[in-house]
């Protein structure tokens, strides 16, 4: 290999010729184990990143140490304490607000403790430190405690000297729902504390919105920055093969999973409180030879286990076709992608075909996975495969119970004129590392596209200012997920905010099912799946 290509791919490998590091290789271990490792866990590519990793865990964690950072009065009162190995590795951070007045005080925002070193004591660790930070500092400690007092767990508070804010200042505390928790330094022991306690938890109830709006913008540049250390660690694991002629498919296979947690995250990050984009996502940037790779979303058959039917219609999936059956990732990936109108708008745009192989650096520049729902037709009718992390499964099998349970109830149900639909999942199998799930296809897409269509395409635009059609769908569906609150039991109630919604749409000529008629205009059908 020669040329500008021959000296970027140099470029890379010498970059990133390097070793791993303890948190590199558990980041990367992490990636690929999400259904990549379905057998062959003694396959060479594999053993190489998981070899040992977990006793290096084990001594990592026994040699911790937290390190306590400088107070940075620019950072709006807000402190960090990092929990370092004794090699430097960063396993874990308390992130705290630092009052002081009327007295000093430290409220302790979150712990944030490492995916992998997790369950290792290193929570029980932090706090441990948080207290004696604070008895060195003579201040006041307060956190809002969600875990209950029957939970066996609470009593890691109380063996720390922590204590229900009732204990301090004499009387219940009646405000944002919260159960703060205090502790007392000794040198404050004595003190009355109940009228300053209750001031500060006063200032904390004022400054709530201020502390989840800097909680989120921390948490977006943390993950981001280990976003960037994955990428970092993908480089070096691969910088042998990256540009060679035939990249092999665990390395794409490797590279789509990261890009599409990375679009995942971009998705999500913009439903924050008080995320403005100041850390943007733009800092991570792909070289060329990692843009130009094909997307591969399934594991190289080497790193899976035989296909399986997992849930749902068996005489259906006796029915399917015996191809799909032997080879179910292989044949579903080779399905056409879902035609969803922000997809056909790009490819018109691109002057591409639907049938082009699509990249990596495709699916950065549009934003999402296309290859995630594709169409098929069995039996003159029309379905789409979705295509899900395993992982997930367990979330699925909870919507489908429920959808099951209320659909008696949403016979005749309107929602602002307009019916209201359950699409649940027909069967569920799983390949590759994948769950694919089976539903109708329906005349209909995702509400937030329907929005963003109304009100970017040019063709839409006329429509949606005289009938307001944007506002309309988003009532609509606000009053859908309403009507689903209304139906939960208790251990559902964390259900709506995984609730998928679908608008009547005339996938053909990508115009919104609005029906206006002398009680007004409403959308045709929302489907909730």
């Amino acid at each position: 290999m020669t040329g500008p290509s021959a000296q970027k791919a140099t470029h890379v490998h010498s970059e990133q010729a390097r070793r791993l590091t303890l948190n590199e290789r558990l980041a990367l271990m992490n990636l690929i184990s999400e259904g990549a490792r379905k057998g062959s866990v003694d396959s060479p590519l594999v053993a190489d990143i998981f070899s040992d990793l977990w006793e290096l865990v084990d001594s990592t964690v026994s040699g911790a140490k937290v390190d306590r950072l400088k107070q940075d009065a620019a950072n709006g009162g807000f402190k960090v304490l990092e929990v370092n190995a004794e090699t430097g590795e960063n396993l874990g951070r308390l992130n705290m607000l630092y009052l002081n007045k009327p007295i000093p005080c430290y409220y302790l925002v979150y712990v944030e403790v490492a995916a992998p070193f997790r369950n290792k004591g290193l929570g029980n660790m932090v706090l441990k430190s948080f207290r004696d930070f604070l008895v060195e500092k003579n201040a006041v400690g307060i956190l809002d405690n969600i875990i209950p007092p029957d939970d066996p767990t609470y009593d890691i508070y109380a063996k720390l000297e922590w204590m229900p804010a009732e204990a301090v200042i004499g009387t219940p505390w009646e405000g944002n729902g919260g159960f703060y928790m205090i502790f007392v330094p000794p040198s404050m022991a004595g003190r009355d504390l109940g009228d300053p306690v209750r001031k500060l938890l006063h200032h904390l109830k004022r400054k709530r919105a201020a502390i989840e709006m800097r909680d989120n913008e921390v948490m977006v540049q943390r993950t981001i920055e280990e976003f960037k250390d994955l990428y970092s660690s993908l480089l070096t694991y691969f910088r042998d093969e990256i540009g060679t002629a035939e990249p092999s498919a665990f390395m794409q296979f490797v590279f789509t999973r990261f890009v599409t947690k990375l679009l995942g995250f971009r998705r999500r990050i913009g439903q924050l409180l008080g995320y403005t984009g100041g850390e943007s996502l733009q800092q991570i940037v792909l070289a060329p030879e990692i843009r130009a790779l094909p997307v591969k979303s399934y594991a190289p058959k080497e790193l899976a286990d035989k296909p399986s039917f997992v849930t749902g219609d068996r005489e259906l999936w006796l029915h399917l076709p015996e191809p799909l059956k032997k080879h179910p990732a292989r044949l579903i990936e080779s399905l056409p992608n879902y035609r969803r109108p922000s997809l056909v708008a790009w490819l018109e745009e691109q002057g591409r075909c639907s049938s082009d192989t699509l990249t990596i650096g495709d699916l950065l520049d549009l934003g999402f996975d296309p290859t995630r729902l594709k169409e098929i037709t069995l039996d003159n009718e029309e379905y789409i495969f979705e295509r899900l992390q395993a992982r997930m499964l367990g979330q699925l099998e909870d919507k489908k119970a429920l959808l099951e349970r209320i659909a008696p109830e949403m016979q005749g149900v309107r929602i602002r004129n307009g019916r209201f639909l359950a699409n649940p999942p027909l069967l569920v199998v799983r390949d590759r590392g994948n769950a694919y799930v089976l539903r109708r296809k329906v005349e209909g897409i995702h509400w937030e596209e329907a929005v963003d269509q109304l009100q970017s395409c040019p063709a839409l635009k006329s429509l949606n200012q005289s009938l307001a059609a944007d506002r309309m769908v988003v009532a609509a569906v606000r009053d859908a997920a309403n009507w689903l609150k209304s139906r939960l039991e208790k251990d559902e109630e964390g259900f709506p905010d995984q609730a998928t919604y679908f608008v009547a749409w005339d996938l053909d000529n990508n115009w919104p099912r609005i029906s206006v008629d002398v009680c007004g205009s409403f959308v045709e059908t929302i489907w909730i799946a």
